[in-house]
C-alpha cells in the first residue's frame, strides 16, 4: 500500500497500538446486525493490534435502543444514524464528527441455483412481489429499518393486503434469508450485507430507485462510559482503510473516511 492510503493505514495502525499499550479493556457493545458480518471479521484484528477484548450484542437498532432507554447500558453503541442520534439526543450516547461510518441499502435473495425475478423496474419489480409464493422480511413490530421500509413499500404499492398470507417473519432479530435456505420463504428482502451473510442464497438485485432503502451506521460511545479510551479506539478503527475495505466486501459503502484522531 503506498501513497495517502499507505500513510492514514501506518497512522491508524500506531494509533491503535498506542491505545493496547495504554490500557488493555474489556468493551461492552451493542450493535446492531445490520453490520454483524463486517464487525464479526473485523474484532479479532482489533483485538490483536490494541489488546482489548470486545463483548457483543447483537440486535435490530430499535431494539437495542428501547433497551438502552429502558436503562441497559454499554461502553459503545454500533447503531443505525437514526438510533445512535436518538441516544444522543437523550444523552446516553457521546456523538462525535465522526461517528458515520458505512451505509447500506436492500436487496433481494433468492435460494443457490433457483432463477431470478427481474425486479430491475417498479412494475417488474411488484409483479414478482405478487407472483410469489412466499416472501419474508423483518417483522416491522421489531422496529428493523428495512422491515419498517418494505412494509410502507407494499403500502405505497397497493399490494399490502394481498401480501398477508404469503408472508414470514424471522424471529426478533433474525435474517430472513435463513427462512429462504429452510424453503419457508420462495424470496427475501432485507438489508445487502445481512443477507450476503448467509449461505445458500443468491442475490437477486437491490430495490429498484426509491423502493431500495438506504441504512446510515454511526458509532459512538456511551455517556459516562470509564472505557471511553477504549471506545474511541474502536470508532478510529471503524475508519481505517482495513476495515472499511471489510465494509466493502460485506456489502456496506464505507462513510466518513478520514485519518484517526489522536486519542
Amino acid at each position: 500500500m503506498t501513497g495517502t492510503k499507505g500513510r492514514i493505514a501506518a497512522i491508524a495502525v500506531f494509533l491503535l497500538v498506542q491505545a493496547g499499550f495504554v490500557s488493555a479493556a474489556e468493551i461492552k457493545v451493542y450493535s446492531t446486525i445490520g453490520v454483524q458480518a463486517a464487525l464479526e471479521e473485523l474484532m479479532p484484528k482489533f483485538e490483536k493490534v490494541t489488546g482489548h477484548k470486545l463483548t457483543i450484542t447483537w440486535g435490530t437498532a430499535a431494539m437495542l435502543v428501547k433497551r438502552v432507554q429502558a436503562g441497559e447500558s454499554a461502553d459503545i453503541y454500533v447503531l443505525t444514524k437514526q438510533g445512535f442520534d436518538a441516544l444522543s439526543k437523550d444523552g446516553k450516547a457521546t456523538a462525535s464528527s465522526d461517528a458515520l461510518f458505512a451505509s447500506s441499502g436492500m436487496a433481494m435473495v433468492v435460494k443457490k441455483g433457483a432463477p431470478k425475478p427481474d425486479i430491475s423496474t417498479p412494475e417488474k419489480y411488484k409483479e414478482t412481489l405478487l407472483k410469489a409464493k412466499t416472501i419474508a422480511y423483518s417483522n416491522p413490530a421489531a422496529g428493523g429499518a428495512s422491515g419498517v421500509f418494505f412494509a410502507k413499500t407494499l403500502e405505497r404499492m397497493g399490494i399490502a393486503e394481498q401480501m398477508k398470507d404469503k408472508t414470514r417473519h424471522p424471529p426478533a432479530g433474525g435474517n430472513s434469508a435463513n427462512l429462504v435456505v429452510s424453503g419457508e420463504a420462495e424470496l427475501a428482502v432485507q438489508q445487502q450485507p445481512e443477507v450476503m451473510s448467509v449461505a445458500g442464497v443468491d442475490i437477486v438485485a437491490p430495490p429498484p430507485g426509491d423502493l431500495n432503502n438506504v441504512t446510515f451506521y454511526s458509532a459512538g460511545a456511551a455517556s459516562g462510559t470509564a472505557q471511553k479510551d477504549a471506545a474511541r479506539a474502536l470508532v478510529n478503527f471503524l475508519h481505517t482503510p482495513e476495515a472499511q475495505a471489510v465494509f466493502t466486501a460485506r456489502g456496506l459503502k464505507p462513510e466518513g473516511m478520514a485519518p484517526p484522531k489522536a486519542l
